[in-house]
C-alpha cells in the first residue's frame, strides 16, 4: 500500500529552495536582456492572465454549500478561526453491568485505566453496588440506566465516545421455589435448581436487546466497523453530494467537477472521476470538489486514518477534512503524491492531518490536533494546487486539464483484527437444533431451551446479529459459570462441543483481555476449565496459580475466525468456516 508519500514536515523545506532557484534564473534572465524589453513582456505576460472573473459560479458555489449570506460574511470579515472545544473521551460500554460478569468486567476494566460506562437497568442497585468505584473514578465511570429491550431508553449521549462493548446482557433466570436477595441460589449455576426466566422474554432481551444497543451504537457511538466508514463511493447519490470550491472563490478561473463514470474504476468499474482545468490566471492555481456538510456529522474517532483508493497523473493532491461546518474554515491537511496511471491505495493517517486555514497553517494552538475532534467529520476534500502551505508552491503542479478518478474514500483501521466488541454468550448455544445430538446428555440449558423460551435459540441469533453489524466482535461461549476464583487451567474450543464449569473471574479477565487481542475480531470459541465439577478451586488454588497471559493463551489455542458451530440447512458445520 502506498501511504501519503510526504510527511507534512518534509512538504514545508521544499519552497526555499525553489524560490533560490528561481531568484537564480530570474537575475540569469535580467542581465542578459534589454530592460524596457523586459518591462513590455512582462506586461504582456499580465495582460494574457487577466481573465473575466465568474461571477455567477462564485454565488453558485457559497450557494450549493451554506447559507451565501452567512459565508460571504465571515469571508469578507478575515476573522480567526475560532479554538476548538473540548474532544470526546473513549469510553468501553458494558451491557448487563450488574450481571454476575459484567460487574467483574467493569472492575477489571477500571483497574486498567480505561473508561466505563455502565449500562444498567436497576439504577439504585447499581449506585450501591459500585459505590466505591463512582467515588474513585469520577471521571472515568459512568452508570446509566436503561431498558435494551426499549429503543426509547437508549439515549444518543449514552454512547457518544464510545468506541467498544462488552456485551454481559442476558435473560433473567430464577429458581422456581425463589432466591435470596443476592441471588445465592442462580449463582450456583442452573444445575442446582429448577429454573424459570423472570421478566422479560430471551428474544426481547437476547435478539432485540441487541439489534437495539447495535443500532444506538452505529447512530450515535463510535465504535468503529472493520471496514471502515464509506464517505464516497461512486454512485449518483454520493457524486451529486460534492461540489466544486475553486480559485473563483478568490478571483481565479480554474474549474472543477465530480462525476460519475460507470466504467472508469479499476477493472472497469464505476468511479468518481475529479477533473477540469487549473490556470494561474487572475493570480488562482486550484481547483477542488468538496462534499457538503455530514448531516449529522461522522464520529471517525474510532479509527486510525482516512484511505482513498486513486488513479494517478503525477501530481501532489491535497485531502482535506474538516470538522467545522463553516464554509470558510479550517480545514486538516495532507498532501499525497500520486504516480501517473497507475492505481494507488493512499492512507492518510489521522496523526499526519495539520491544521490549515487558506494555505496557512496553524500553529499557534488554537486548534486541538484531528485526532482530538475527529468525531465531528463535517466534510471531505480534494483539492489539486498550485499552493502548498506557507507561501510554498507544489513542485509537481501543472497547469492545463487534469483528471484524478476516486474508487472511493473511507476511514480504515491500523489492525482491524482487534475486537471492538466483546459478547458473553454460552456454551451449547448451537445445539439445540443439532441433528443426531442426545439432549439428555447435555448441559440443562440445552434440555430446557423450549421450556426456558429459546434461550439459546435467541442467544444464537444475538450472535449472528452481532456478527452481521460490521464491528469486529470477539464471542465468548463459556460452559457452566462458577463462582469460584480465577487462575483455573483452561481449554479452548470451537464447534461448540465443550462440557464443564468455568470462573465467572476467568471469563471476565478473558473478555477485558480481548479488547486488546490482535486476531481476536470474526472469532467465536467455547472456553472450560479442566478442573472438574467435582473438585472445587480454591482461593489457595488461585494464589498458588501463575498469572496468566490471555494473548499468549489465546494464540496457543490457534483459534480460526469464522468458526461458529452452527447447524447449516440440517448439516452440522463442527469446526469449520
Amino acid at each position: 500500500m502506498i501511504a501519503a508519500t510526504t510527511p507534512a514536515s518534509s512538504l514545508l523545506t521544499l519552497a526555499p529552495v525553489q524560490r533560490a532557484r528561481s531568484r537564480a534564473r530570474s537575475r540569469s534572465s535580467y542581465n542578459n536582456s534589454d530592460r524596457g524589453t523586459c518591462v513590455v513582456k512582462a506586461e504582456r505576460d499580465q495582460q494574457d492572465r487577466k481573465k473575466s472573473w465568474d461571477f455567477g459560479r462564485f454565488v453558485r458555489t457559497l450557494f450549493f454549500f451554506n447559507d451565501p449570506t452567512a459565508a460571504l460574511k465571515k469571508m469578507l470579515s478575515g476573522d480567526a478561526p475560532k479554538p476548538d472545544k473540548a474532544s470526546s473521551d473513549s469510553w468501553v460500554m458494558v451491557a448487563g453491568a450488574t450481571g454476575g460478569v459484567g460487574k467483574r468486567v467493569v472492575s477489571q476494566l477500571l483497574k486498567k485505566g480505561r473508561k466505563v460506562r455502565a449500562l444498567v437497568r436497576d439504577l439504585d442497585k447499581a449506585n450501591a453496588m459500585y459505590a466505591d468505584e463512582l467515588s474513585n473514578n469520577v471521571l472515568s465511570f459512568q452508570i446509566v440506566p436503561v431498558d435494551v429491550t426499549q429503543p426509547k431508553t437508549l439515549l444518543p449521549e449514552y454512547f457518544s465516545g464510545v468506541t467498544q462493548l462488552v456485551w454481559c446482557a442476558a435473560t433473567k433466570i430464577v429458581p422456581k421455589e425463589g432466591d435470596d436477595v443476592d441471588r445465592s441460589k442462580y449463582y450456583q449455576g442452573i444445575k442446582f435448581y429448577d429454573p424459570e426466566v423472570s421478566g422479560d422474554t430471551p428474544e426481547a432481551v437476547e435478539l432485540r436487546g441487541m439489534e437495539n444497543v447495535l443500532a444506538a451504537l452505529k447512530a450515535h457511538g463510535a465504535v468503529p466497523l472493520a471496514a471502515g466508514v464509506d464517505l464516497f463511493h461512486p454512485a449518483e447519490d454520493t457524486v451529486v453530494a460534492f461540489g466544486p470550491i475553486d480559485d473563483v472563490v478568490m478571483g481565479g478561473v480554474s474549474s472543477s467537477t465530480l462525476s460519475l463514470s460507470p466504467l472508469g474504476g479499476e477493472g472497469g468499474t464505476a468511479a468518481g472521476i475529479f477533473a477540469g482545468n487549473v490556470t494561474q490566471a487572475n493570480n488562482g492555481g486550484f481547483a477542488s470538489v468538496r462534499s457538503k456538510n455530514f448531516s449529522p456529522s461522522v464520529d471517525v474517532s474510532g479509527y486510525d486514518g482516512f484511505e482513498l483508493r486513486v488513479r494517478g497523473d503525477g501530481q501532489r493532491y491535497k485531502f482535506i477534512a474538516r470538522t467545522e461546518d463553516s464554509f470558510d474554515g479550517v480545514g486538516y491537511t495532507c498532501s499525497f503524491d500520486t504516480a501517473p496511471g497507475a492505481w494507488q491505495t493512499i492512507r492518510i493517517p489521522f496523526k499526519s492531518l495539520i491544521p490549515v486555514f487558506r494555505a496557512k497553517t496553524i500553529t499557534d494552538g488554537s486548534k486541538k490536533p484531528f485526532v482530538d475532534v475527529s468525531d465531528h467529520l463535517s466534510s471531505v476534500q480534494l483539492m489539486l494546487s498550485k499552493f502548498e502551505y506557507d507561501g510554498q508552491l507544489n513542485p509537481s503542479w501543472r497547469e492545463g486539464p487534469f483528471e484524478l478518478p476516486v474508487q472511493y474514500i473511507k476511514t480504515y483501521l491500523e489492525d482491524p483484527t482487534v475486537p471492538r466488541a466483546v459478547m458473553v454468550s454460552s456454551a451449547g448455544v448451537t445445539r439445540w437444533n443439532r441433528p443426531g445430538i442426545d439432549v439428555e446428555q447435555e448441559p440443562p440449558a440445552v434440555k430446557m431451551n423450549d421450556m426456558l423460551g429459546g434461550l439459546l435459540t435467541y442467544k444464537l441469533a444475538s450472535e449472528d446479529a452481532l456478527r452481521a453489524s460490521g464491528i469486529g466482535a470477539a464471542i465468548v461461549r463459556p460452559c457452566a459459570l462458577t463462582e469460584e476464583p480465577n487462575g483455573m487451567p483452561v481449554e479452548f474450543g470451537q464447534g461448540d462441543v465443550l462440557k464443564g464449569k468455568i470462573s465467572r473471574d476467568d471469563v471476565a479477565e478473558l473478555c477485558v483481555s480481548l479488547l486488546d487481542c490482535p486476531g481476536g475480531a470474526d472469532v467465536s470459541f467455547e472456553i472450560k476449565s479442566t478442573v472438574p465439577f467435582s473438585q472445587p478451586w480454591t482461593e489457595e488454588d488461585s494464589q498458588g496459580a501463575k498469572g496468566r497471559d490471555w494473548a499468549d493463551e489465546l494464540r496457543k489455542a490457534d483459534l480460526q475466525a469464522g468458526v461458529t458451530g452452527k447447524t447449516i440447512d440440517g448439516v452440522y458445520t463442527g469446526g469449520r468456516r
